[in-house]
């Protein structure tokens, strides 16, 4: 016998598609939003009903914000023409806490997958190079993360921006294969920031 009511159920499930939550953490985040006052658990309800009407993507560089453009882009003195490409929003906050980087960004929402049928047109690529011609930038930074996927993007955008009169630069030193940007420290961003190289050395 199922001794989990079904509401209860219902959430744990919803918890454990989350990322990064499994079964046993999605039952005791479940359980302890069953144990708090009533209130808390109508004041979560109603912030993840606001969440998707206050908060849209800004038409620049695709940040989540409430506002358009967002803060970053509408900011006087951030570099339009210096532009860090990063694949999810989580990559730009890890970069925005070393406070080194003062361009602006664009965010791809995602890294170019054949296998998973995510090409050039599912993510924002295309309107990089559009991004790239209107605001005349010198300098795009690709801080795509040392996976196999990122690499593959990595090298795609450096593909599509030669000839294109823009310097293309890496993340250089600090930051391990196989690591997503947005775990790590500051100190390893802000190094590997600071000590960026040339991404297509022969092309240029």
């Amino acid at each position: 016998m199922d001794v989990v009511p079904p509401p209860l159920a219902r959430l744990i499930t919803d918890l454990n598609r989350l990322p990064g939550i499994g079964k046993k953490t999605a039952t005791r985040l479940a359980l302890h939003i069953l144990r708090r006052p009533a209130a808390e658990a109508q004041a979560l309800g109603r912030e993840l009903l606001d969440l998707h009407g206050a908060i849209g993507l800004c038409g620049n560089c695709f940040a989540f914000s409430e506002t358009d453009p967002c803060r970053i882009c509408d900011d006087a003195r951030r570099d339009p023409r210096q532009v860090c490409v990063v694949e999810e929003p989580a990559d730009l906050m890890a970069i925005e806490k070393t406070g080194v980087f003062k361009g602006q960004y664009h965010i791809l929402h995602g890294v170019l997958s054949p296998m998973d049928g995510i090409g050039p047109e599912e993510i924002k690529v295309h309107a990089l190079l559009q991004r790239v011609r209107r605001q005349q930038v010198r300098e795009v930074l690709i801080a795509t993360s040392s996976t196999v996927p990122g690499e593959a993007t990595a090298s795609y955008l450096v593909d599509k921006l030669r000839g294109m009169n823009v310097r293309v630069t890496r993340l250089a030193c600090g930051i391990p294969m196989g690591m997503d940007i947005k775990y790590a420290d500051e100190l390893t961003l802000s190094r590997a920031i600071d000590a960026r190289s040339d991404a297509d050395r022969g092309g240029r």
